[in-house]
């Protein structure tokens, strides 16, 4: 469990990298430009990380599942060697779908209004910006998202639903909350990331009726407010993260 922490940790923090330099020049600077080269750099890095932490999440999920589920074969299932092995899969699947959107973007020519809605970049913003044809583009993107996040909140929810049946299943009704209890922190990291990515999706999908304010606002929720609240929610339920934190504070 600590090591997909520590996995969820430094995606989080390579989120919050790859978003950081152009909110931060916005309100410190007032630097209200960036270059088309610099704008492909970027949601590369954002999308990229963004996939990861979505198949952290599953890799959570999985623990999880194989912990309830399992629980007597969980050493075996999930020894040391095999988590590291797990975790360089899923970069390698993120990075291999990821690396091509930046490319598609770059044969187009931008003569558009290239106004972007939030102070960052994005595929499904940039890609609007194009003179010519984008079917292609909408496509690939609509492609990647459904083999990375699409199916990643699908294989959750099927653990969860094998969670939930497993649980139900124990006699005791304070074993079972007590079981229950062990995915509360997963649950709220996969409802804060899932659903400030559902909304956005929604925001960009129906613009025309959606307020300019509530676009700026949801963008700033999606990629700034998980990696945040994560770490908080985490050291709350975890005891042994809460003590070790405190203890670091007493002294």
């Amino acid at each position: 469990m600590y090591i997909f922490l520590s996995m969820l940790a430094v995606t989080d923090l390579g989120l919050l990298t790859a978003t950081m330099p152009t909110i931060l020049g916005i309100f410190l600077f007032n630097s209200r430009e960036i270059s088309l080269d610099a704008c492909f750099a970027q949601l590369f890095f954002i999308h990229l990380f963004s996939f990861i932490e979505s198949s952290v999440l599953l890799l959570m999920a999985f623990d999880r599942f194989v912990a309830i589920c399992n629980p007597l074969r969980y050493a075996a299932i999930l020894t040391l060697p095999r988590i590291p092995k797990m975790g360089l899969m899923v970069v390698l699947r993120s990075v291999v779908l990821t690396f091509p959107l930046p490319f598609l973007l770059k044969r187009f020519q931008y003569c558009r209004d290239n106004v972007l809605s939030h102070s960052y970049c994005l595929y499904s913003e940039v890609v609007k910006a194009a003179c010519s044809d984008f079917t292609v583009n909408i496509i690939s993107g609509l492609c990647v998202r459904i083999l990375t996040m699409r199916l990643d909140s699908f294989l959750i929810f099927l653990s969860y639903v094998m969670i939930l049946k497993t649980v139900l299943n124990i006699a005791s009704h304070k074993e079972c909350l007590r079981v229950l209890n062990t995915c509360v922190s997963h649950l709220c990291a996969i409802l804060l990331f899932y659903i400030s990515d559902i909304g956005l999706a929604l925001t960009h999908r129906f613009e025309n009726s959606s307020s300019y304010f509530f676009q700026i606002l949801l963008g700033y929720v999606n990629l700034l407010v998980p990696p945040m609240i994560n770490p908080t929610v985490y050291s709350v339920k975890s005891k042994h993260l809460r003590v070790r934190i405190i203890r670091a504070f007493v002294k």
